[in-house]
Order: C-alpha cells, then sequence, then structure tokens
C-alpha cells in the first residue's frame, strides 16, 4: 500500500528525514515510535502528500508526483498531532469537512454524506456532542473528533499522530480498538505514531523505531521495544515486561546513592 525509498526532508538548515525506507502492506497497521524530534510527525505529513521531499513515495500504487491533492486525500486520512480546529464550527460540520474530497465541485453534501458522518459520531460516542461548537470542548473530545473526522474521510490509509495524546485511558482503548477493528472490517491500512510504548507494543503488527531521521529498526514489538535499545536511544531506565498482549514498558525510577 505505502513504499517509500530514499526519502529526505530537509526544514531550514536541519535534515529532519534522511534516507527512509519503508514498505507498508495494504491492511499492515505500522507503528512509529521513536524520541522528541526523531522526524516521526514529519514521516506521516510525507506520506499525507503534506511535505515535500527527496526520494520517492507510493501510495496505493501511484507514484505520490501523478498524485493531486484531491488524489491523496480519497487515498489518505491524516490525523495530526496539533490540528487546526476552526472556532464557530459546529462538530458536525467540522466531521462533514472529512467528506470534501467525494463531493462534486461545486456540489453541497448529499444525504449519503450525512449518513456517512452520523455512523462516524456514533461510532466515538459524539451523538450528543453533534450541536456542539468545537472551540467548547475538551481535549479529549477534540481527538475523538478528529478520529469520526477520519472515519468519513472514507480512505483507505490512516495516518495517526499520537492519536491518544489528550485521552484517558479509557478513551484511549476506545479509539485504538475501533481502528483495529475497521482494519479487519474494512481493509484500513493504518500508520501511527505513539509515545506510550506499552500502547505501541500492544496495537499493530510492526514497529518502527525512528531516531534523527533515520529508520533505526523495525519488526514486531518484542523485536524492537527491548531495554537495552529504548535504554540506548531514549536515554531511559525501563523494564519490559512480557505479556499475552504485547511488550509491558514500565518506567523505572532512579535510585537514590546510599
Amino acid at each position: 500500500m505505502i513504499t517509500c525509498r530514499g526519502v529526505g526532508v530537509t526544514l531550514g538548515d536541519r535534515r529532519v528525514l534522511n534516507d527512509v525506507a519503508l514498505d507498508i502492506a495494504d491492511g499492515e497497521w505500522l507503528t512509529v515510535v521513536g524520541p522528541n524530534g526523531a522526524g516521526k510527525s514529519t514521516l506521516l505529513r510525507v506520506l499525507a502528500g503534506l511535505t515535500p521531499c527527496e526520494g520517492s513515495v507510493t501510495v496505493g500504487g501511484r507514484d505520490s508526483n501523478a498524485l493531486h491533492r484531491r488524489d491523496w486525500s480519497r487515498l489518505v486520512a491524516l490525523v495530526p498531532q496539533v490540528p487546526l480546529m476552526p472556532t464557530g464550527m459546529t462538530v458536525t460540520e467540522y466531521v462533514l469537512l472529512g467528506r470534501t474530497a467525494h463531493l462534486p465541485p461545486f456540489g453541497g453534501e448529499s444525504k449519503h454524506d450525512l449518513d456517512v458522518v452520523h455512523r462516524s459520531l456514533d461510532r466515538l460516542d459524539l451523538l450528543a456532542f453533534v450541536d456542539r461548537m468545537i472551540d467548547t470542548l475538551s481535549g479529549g473530545e477534540r481527538q475523538r473528533v478528529l478520529v469520526a473526522r477520519l472515519l468519513a474521510q472514507d480512505a483507505p490509509i490512516a495516518l495517526l499522530d499520537e492519536p491518544t495524546s489528550a485521552l484517558d485511558v479509557g478513551h484511549q482503548q476506545q479509539v485504538l480498538d475501533l481502528v483495529e477493528e475497521l482494519r479487519h472490517t474494512d481493509g484500513l491500512t493504518v500508520v501511527a505514531t505513539q509515545h506510550d510504548l506499552t500502547l505501541a507494543g500492544q496495537y499493530g503488527d510492526r514497529v518502527a523505531l525512528l531516531v534523527n531521521g533515520r529508520v533505526e529498526t523495525i519488526g514486531s514489538a518484542t523485536e524492537v521495544l527491548t531495554e537495552a535499545t529504548l535504554t540506548t536511544h531514549y536515554g531511559a531506565r525501563v523494564r519490559v515486561i512480557d505479556s499475552d498482549d504485547g511488550p509491558l514498558v514500565v518506567p523505572v525510577r532512579k535510585k537514590e546513592q546510599a
């Protein structure tokens, strides 16, 4: 579904991505982890067609250079970490923006578009918010509205930049379980960044560790999320506990000197 070869990005005088190579299969969930500043968000923006890059990117079997903006939007839906959410707009109006790529150039939304939006809001437990203004929502509520807009966009590829960062533990599980369900029912291909390494280990097929703009290692969660690797690249004290659902990454407090 997605292929990257020699992808590089320079922003100002900083090299953000360098020689990134990835192969993401149709229906796969790849989680991208890495320390702050590793280039995770920039990688998602490249895959969404929002940041120019060196090298080649193929999306859905099509060369990215041949894709117009409308084509990108029909193939790829991005939930950014810091979204632009305009004031003076209701939740329903905002989620309806996800249908933009499916509307005729000079036409309005149809009953089908409104039905898609309603179903998306229902799946995120947001029907009680349909007439609420976006700027009155809490951070967690806004995050769920973002995922509802992604669902309404009905693209086969979902790019999620820290999708659970503002959510309590219950809604974290609700959102990630829904994404997992969509992978199986709708064949959704997912690329998600995560700071929470335990969640990264429990959801998805593979984990890619990005360090200083390069893919340091990629493989199963058990292969990537090891105590040695996390100590080296995060400078963190952690204990990794094996579980049936994936590795649990637990921070370890620094011991006081005797």
